[in-house]
């Protein structure tokens, strides 16, 4: 398989896929025209900030499986027509973690000091005290915008610089965060407060000019302003009024709007500081980057689950474990329910019981709707795309869940409606972690959810197995094993026959002509 790596990935990572027998083409940033011409050849993509993959490239992208992000960003990637290609996108959101968090206290320290116009000044031969006296930290409050990965570390080193630290995240836990020693504070109050303030969010939608004219304006004055982020989520002009009025005391840039950084009137103001983009840019993160995002692609392309997918839910460490039998079965179960319906699915309903309802269960619904697709659109479903394709076809999705559990451990329970009819599963995982279905429309079983199966409905009446397993041998098919499921006595019940091969169409209509056989489903898992 090949993979194709931009924008001068540090040769660690590229070793790594050289050493999984990839092979691999480096270069350095490609235009959108340039990246169209060559993609389709490729199975994997990895690249940092420079190109940019948009949806006209991908369409010419007939191979690729996986795009990687050496970084945290993705920004410079179109998720969206990626995800509905099926193609798996993942970051390095561990990586550059250390560098961004330092790079943001030297710029605070740069800040608090005008260390870069006091530099300046100097080799001109200028030496003045006076003009670029600054400011302490200790005891100043600084003010966290995103409490992630690297605003938590920014906020521990200020801790360390005893500096009081204030954040706002609404996605943090407050006991958590005291434990860290912050203060989780309403953005309006933060702005008011604090004296210093960085933001550490990903730029969206939401996001995008979040510290505007107005937000700006709520910040007392001489606070400072630090953005080691991403470019947009100040508004760069409001910034420069609010500079030059004297409102804001200093500024400290390393991402923005328009990158590469040509001409602002930013860059003619003496209390703003810059950088050309170098929060990852130090020599143990871009290794550790392309290392991380290197070994996501060595997985994806062995058919392997990957760690830092931003567009599928991911499984980590030891709930990999323990969800991993579970995906298997959901995926089975919604096959299996696909090929029962005749008419289009409309509904669906997935029920958690038991101990799985403690975990989030993200990934084995879009297991089970990767299943419940498969049989109709084949290679045009994928676990990526899984939920996507779902909505776009108007399956109305309900997922429940419940602690309760009477028999099982845990309990996958499924559901499917249509015009006409409906269909209901169960499975559970047994102790040597293998999927076994356990309920088929209200019928008890015991069977593998695998291989070649049929569904015969039948009345509970005698001589009715017999002429089904005749048809069946008549028809050069050896059955493997048989369940037969009943509520009541001579009421309705369901044979489950596992079978060794494909049963051919005849068998099929001649086994709906058992007297006493009610219908016959083939399930091919």
């Amino acid at each position: 398989m090949h993979v194709l790596a931009l924008d001068g990935i540090d040769e660690r990572g590229l070793d790594l896929l050289r050493e999984a027998g990839l092979e691999v083409t480096a270069g350095g940033k490609m235009s959108e025209e340039e990246i169209k011409a060559v993609l389709r050849d490729y199975e994997a993509l990895i690249v940092r900030s420079g190109t940019r993959v948009t949806a006209a490239a991908l369409a010419a992208a007939r191979k690729l499986k996986i795009i990687g992000r050496a970084g945290v960003g993705t920004d410079n990637i179109d998720v969206a027509a990626a995800t509905e290609a099926g193609i798996v996108v993942v970051n390095a959101p561990e990586g550059n973690t250390i560098a961004a968090a330092e790079h943001t206290i030297a710029m605070l320290l740069a800040l608090a000091r005008n260390i870069p116009q006091a530099s300046a000044a100097l080799k001109q031969g200028i030496w003045e005290k006076k003009k670029y006296v600054g400011v302490e930290l200790r005891g100043k409050a600084l003010g966290v915008i995103g409490l992630g990965k690297i605003g938590r570390e920014v906020a521990r080193r200020a801790r360390g610089l005893e500096m009081r630290v204030l954040a706002h995240d609404p996605y943090v836990d407050p006991e958590q965060a005291a434990h860290l020693e912050i203060e989780l504070v309403p953005l309006e109050d933060l702005l008011r407060k604090a004296d210093f303030v960085t933001v550490h969010l990903p730029l969206t939608q939401d996001t995008r000019y979040l510290l505007d004219r107005e937000k700006l304006g709520l910040m007392k004055p001489g606070t400072r302003v630090l953005n080691v982020a991403r470019g947009g989520i100040i508004d760069e002009t409001a910034l420069y009024e609010a500079l030059r009025s004297g409102h804001l005391a200093g500024a400290a840039l390393d991402v923005f709007e328009e990158e590469p950084l040509r001409e602002s009137p930013l860059l003619a103001l003496e209390n703003v500081i810059v950088t050309p983009h170098l929060g990852a840019s130090t020599a143990e993160a871009q290794a550790a980057v392309a290392v991380e995002v290197a070994g996501d692609v060595v997985r994806c392309l062995r058919g392997e689950p990957v760690l830092n997918a931003v567009n599928i839910p991911v499984v980590r460490g030891h709930l990999a474990e323990v969800l991993h039998p579970y995906l298997q079965l959901a995926e089975k179960l919604g096959s299996f329910l696909a090929q029962l319906m005749e008419s289009p699915i409309l509904t669906a309903e997935i029920c958690f019981n038991g101990e799985l309802a403690r975990y989030d269960l993200a990934p084995i619904t879009s297991s089970f709707l990767k299943g419940l697709f498969r049989p109709l659109l084949a290679d045009a479903v994928n676990y990526v795309n899984a939920p996507l394709v779902a909505r776009k076809r108007g399956l109305r999705l309900r997922e429940k869940k419940s602690l309760e559990m009477e028999y099982y451990t845990n309990l996958i329970g499924v559901e499917v409606r249509g015009r006409r009819e409906s269909h209901r599963l169960a499975g559970t995982v047994d102790q040597g972690g293998e999927p076994r279905l356990v309920n088929l429309d209200g019928y008890s079983v015991d069977a593998v959810p695998a291989g070649h199966l049929l569904v015969v409905p039948h009345l509970d009446r005698p001589r009715i197995i017999g002429p089904v397993a005749l048809v069946i041998g008549d028809h050069g098919v050896n059955i493997a094993s048989m369940q037969v499921g009943r509520r009541e006595k001579g009421g309705q019940a369901v044979m489950l026959l596992g079978v060794d091969s494909g049963v051919p169409r005849p068998a099929l209509d001649a086994i709906r002509q058992v007297d006493g056989v009610l219908d016959v489903r083939y399930i091919n898992l």
